[in-house]
């Protein structure tokens, strides 16, 4: 089999892009399951203070692998796209350039954390964890790779092998006594097998023998900066949370903002999921202002909903959701920080779709530079928040998220700034309005209800909001939900 026997069997474009967003939300899912699983598992285990360190140790690691990354996850999948008679050199160049990164990772972050005043087990945990992290790290330019080739099914299945193994490797350590160091190192051993998967299924594709090359590694840190910069400041901002709150706060504030953390990433997911398939059509789209205003609102639409049903639920649910997970009695502070983040989840999924705008019109500089000054805002804020509601309420968490909300609207500002108001119409605005106004109706009616089991409450408030969507003529009920949802710009073709 060539490579060019590789590709998928001829699909409408709009189809392709259905299917690859399936995989994707399958295997975020997936993911997401086991996620909360393996969290739990460590929260339970752990107790607040050491699953406070592990929060910590892990943010740690994946900012230093910003750098590792150098901005591959954009580059390696389009230039397979571009050129697949490199994969080879792309895939060798890209392996060694992760080695040689990984083991340079380790010392800066083990100088890193040093310098800022960490003990000896935190230098020590810290290079532990960014050492493990490598061969999971050295599968994924095999998932850019098939992402090039439009074959999100393979990447899906690697994703969920590495998280799969990751929990089946943890919870027995755990079982049998196994605390910080032990559960590093068989996470480590997860990454290595999920390497190997995606090793097998690259050979059962056959794609070239990696070949490293000093033009093909030249390329990679040339062609990855811009990316790697803007990601860099991206991957910050929990970094430098982590720091202040861990020097600001005692350790259970951190362990209880590291368990609402790990539930918020779990809620931006599907703006996530969504900005990603809305950015074909906005890139397409962006030479026309009247296009470009179409398919914006064709991608506001779902984000609002959604962003909004994420918003109300957060509030209402957060305090059941903490118990079931990480249990009442020590974890009971995590719902507060994630009530107080409940009306930024929508901000950050506008936000969101708005990046991928201003992307699509090839505007990266300012959104790197914004997001260097919302940093910048949300970490002075920080330094100025956590110590009164450490003070006043126990929970330093709160004041990180307080500044992570603030320094938001800053993003926001870019966005709109640099957004041609012709590709905003009233007509978003509106929206925003109606489904604003229907999920505050929402959380102001089972806010007054009594306390009902949340297998019960959920539904009834998911219900209740679509109800009010409807009412508000946000929502066409005429219209099934799919097609709601559904981009319409689908059916105009890629340009080749």
């Amino acid at each position: 089999m060539t490579l060019e026997q590789l590709e998928t069997p001829p699909l409408a474009d709009h189809e392709v892009l259905a299917r690859n967003a399936a995989y994707l939300l399958l295997a975020q899912v997936a993911s997401t399951a086991l996620s909360i699983v393996l969290s739990a598992a460590l929260a339970r285990s752990l107790g607040a203070t050491d699953f406070g360190t592990y929060f910590l140790i892990v943010t740690t690691c994946t900012f230093a692998y910003v750098f590792v990354e150098w901005g591959q996850s954009a580059y390696l999948i389009r230039e397979a796209a571009r050129r697949p008679d490199h994969v080879g050199t792309l895939l060798g160049s890209a392996l060694v350039f992760r080695v040689l990164a990984g083991w340079s990772a380790t010392a800066f972050t083990m100088f890193v954390t040093r310098l800022l005043g960490y003990d000896a087990r935190i230098q020590s945990l810290c290079g532990l964890m960014v050492v493990c992290a490598l061969p999971l790290a050295l599968s994924q330019p095999y998932c850019y790779l098939f992402r090039g080739r439009d074959r999100m099914d393979l990447d899906a299945i690697v994703s969920v092998a590495a998280k799969v193994l990751t929990v089946a490797a943890t919870l027995p350590a755990l079982a049998h006594g196994g605390h910080l160091v032990s559960v590093i190192v068989v996470q480590g051993v997860a990454g290595a097998g999920a390497l190997g998967v995606a090793m097998l299924l690259g050979h059962r594709l056959h794609l070239p023998t990696p070949r490293a090359t000093r033009d093909g590694l030249r390329e990679l840190a040339v062609g990855g900066t811009s990316i790697a910069v803007f990601f860099a400041a991206i991957a910050g901002q929990p970094y430098i949370d982590a720091i202040v709150l861990s020097k600001l706060a005692p350790g259970d504030a951190m362990g209880w903002y590291g368990a609402a953390k790990n539930i918020m990433g779990l809620l931006v997911t599907p703006a996530a999921i969504l900005a990603a398939a809305a950015f074909p059509q906005l890139s397409r789209a962006a030479g026309d202002l009247g296009q470009l205003r179409r398919a914006s609102r064709m991608a506001l639409r779902p984000i609002l909903a959604l962003g909004t049903l994420g918003a109300v639920g957060t509030y209402l649910f957060a305090e059941p959701v903490i118990a079931l997970i990480y249990g009442r009695n020590t974890f009971a502070p995590s719902a507060a920080v994630l009530q107080l983040f409940a009306p930024m989840l929508l901000l950050f999924f506008v936000d969101m779709m708005l990046g991928g705008v201003v992307t699509a019109l090839g505007k990266t500089r300012v959104l790197a530079v914004a997001k260097l000054l919302n940093v910048a805002l949300s970490t002075a804020l920080g330094i100025l928040l956590v110590p009164p509601c450490q003070a006043r309420w126990g929970n330093g968490g709160l004041g990180i998220v307080l500044a992570f909300g603030a320094s938001e609207f800053v993003m926001l500002a870019a966005y709109l700034w640099v957004i041609p108001r012709e590709a905003l119409g009233r007509e978003s605005l509106l929206d925003v309005g109606r489904v604003v106004l229907a999920g505050a109706v929402t959380v102001a009616v089972f806010h007054r209800l009594p306390s009902v089991a949340l297998w019960v409450a959920l539904p009834a408030a998911v219900s209740t909001f679509v109800l009010l969507t409807w009412a508000v003529g946000f929502a066409d009920p005429a219209a099934p939900m799919a097609r709601f949802l559904r981009p319409r710009l689908a059916d105009q073709r890629m340009p080749s």
